[in-house]
C-alpha cells in the first residue's frame, strides 16, 4: 500500500481529503502543520506528499526545503494542494522543486488521477537500492555492472577509510573525482588569509560532495577534511557523468543537488541579515535534525566548527551557547550540545 502523507491546517479540510485517499486505497499520514508533517516523514518516509502552502509554524515551501536537502526525501514526489492560485506563488513552487501544483476547488478524479500519475511516474525513476544505506552506493553499482544496465563503471566500490581532520582535497586541487561519504562526516571550508575559516557544509551518510567542479569543469573552490573518522567511496569523473544519466541515480542526485544550491543561498542570506543568536539558533537546529531531531539527540561538534558554521568567533559563539544555556534552551558539554528547547529555540524572536 502506498502512504501518503498529507499537510493540511484545516481540520475539515485534512479529515475529508484523507478519507478520500483512504478510500483510494492509501494509507494516509497526516499532519495539521508543516514541522509535525516534516517529522512525520523523517520517522516514516511517504510515497508522496500533498502539502498545503500557508500552513502555520512550517510553511509550505519550508517543508519542500527540507525534502530537498535530506537524501532520504529528496525523491519523493511533492504536490502542493491549495488554495492560492497566484501564478506568482505557482512559479516559486515549481522553481523550489515541487512536483505539480494543483489548486482548489478541484474533482475528487482530478486529484486522484494527479496523485497517480506522480506515483506511476517516479516508480520507473526510483531505484531499488537505498543510496544513503550502508553499502548502498556499492551495491547499487556492483548491480548496476552486474546487470549491464552501466556496464562501462570502473574499479571496485570499497569505502576509503579516512581519518579525523584529513584532508580530502584542499583548494585549488584539481577536480578528478565526486565523493560519497559511506559514514562519518566531512566538512567543506573557505578560509581566508588570515587562516579564519568558514564551514561552507557538512555531509554525512548518504551524501555527495566535490561535484560542483566536476560539473564546472573547474579546479575546487574549498577544501574538505574529515570531521570524524569516515569511510567514502571514490566515483572517477567518467563514472559519476554515467550516473547523472541514469535514470535511477540521475533524478535522485538532481533533487540533492538543487537542495544544496538552495541551502547554500540561505545561508549566504541568513549570514548578511541575521542575528548572531538567530544564526547560532539556525545551525544548531539544522545539526540536530541531521542528527535525527529525538529529544536524546547530541549534537557532536567542536566549538571551532560550530563557529565556522555561524561566521562568527568561537568568542562570540561561546557567549551565545552561554546565554541559551540560561535561558533554558540547551545543555552543554565539553563536547556535545542538547536542545532542550528546540521549538522554542526555533520560534524564539531574535
Amino acid at each position: 500500500m502506498k502512504t501518503i502523507l498529507l499537510m493540511e491546517d484545516d481540520a475539515g479540510m485534512r479529515e475529508a481529503t484523507a478519507e478520500l485517499l483512504e478510500r483510494a486505497g492509501y494509507g494516509v499520514h497526516a499532519a495539521p502543520n508543516g514541522q509535525v508533517g516534516l517529522a512525520l516523514a523523517l520517522a516514516h518516509p511517504p510515497d508522496l506528499v500533498l502539502c498545503n502552502v500557508l500552513l502555520p509554524v512550517l510553511d509550505g515551501y519550508g517543508v519542500l526545503a527540507h525534502f530537498t536537502q535530506h537524501p532520504r526525501l529528496a525523491g519523493v514526489p511533492f504536490i502542493f494542494l491549495t488554495a492560492q492560485a497566484d501564478p506568482a506563488d505557482q512559479r516559486r513552487a515549481m522553481a523550489l522543486g515541487a512536483d505539480d501544483y494543483l489548486t482548489r476547488p478541484l474533482a475528487e478524479a482530478e486529484l486522484l488521477g494527479a496523485i497517480a500519475g506522480r506515483l506511476a511516474r517516479f516508480r520507473h525513476l526510483q531505484s531499488d537500492h537505498d543510496l544513503a544505506a550502508t553499502g548502498g552506493l556499492g551495491e547499487f553499482l556492483a548491480d548496476a555492472r552486474a546487470t549491464a544496465r552501466l556496464d562501462h563503471l570502473a574499479g571496485d566500490r570499497k569505502a576509503h577509510p579516512v581519518r579525523k581532520k584529513q584532508d580530502v582535497y584542499l583548494e585549488g586541487d584539481e577536480a578528478t573525482r565526486a565523493y560519497f561519504v559511506q559514514s562519518g562526516r566531512v566538512k567543506t571550508v573557505k578560509a581566508t588569509a588570515a587562516g579564519k575559516e568558514l564551514i561552507t557544509c557538512l555531509y554525512g551518510p548518504g551524501e555527495f560532495f566535490g561535484y560542483l567542479p566536476l560539473l564546472e569543469h573547474t579546479p575546487h573552490r574549498d577544501s574538505a577534511v574529515a570531521l570524524d573518522d569516515a569511510e567514502l567511496v571514490y566515483i572517477s569523473q567518467d563514472d559519476f557523468t554515467l550516473l547523472l544519466h541514469h535514470a535511477e541515480v540521475g533524478p535522485q542526485f538532481m533533487r540533492l543537488l538543487a537542495g544544496r544550491v538552495s541551502a547554500r543561498e540561505q545561508q549566504l542570506l541568513h549570514m548578511a541579515y541575521h542575528s548572531i543568536r538567530r544564526r547560532v539558533a539556525d545551525v544548531l537546529l539544522h545539526l540536530h535534525e541531521q542528527a535525527g531531531g529525538l529529544p536524546t539527540t547530541a549534537i557532536q561538534v567542536a566549538r571551532e566548527d560550530l563557529a565556522a558554521l555561524v561566521g562568527t568567533t568561537p568568542e562570540s559563539l561561546t557567549r551565545t551557547l552561554s546565554e541559551f544555556r540560561q535561558d533554558g534552551l540547551l545543555e552543554l558539554t565539553p563536547k556535545a550540545v542538547r536542545l532542550l528547547e528546540p521549538e522554542k529555540l526555533r520560534h524564539a524572536p531574535w
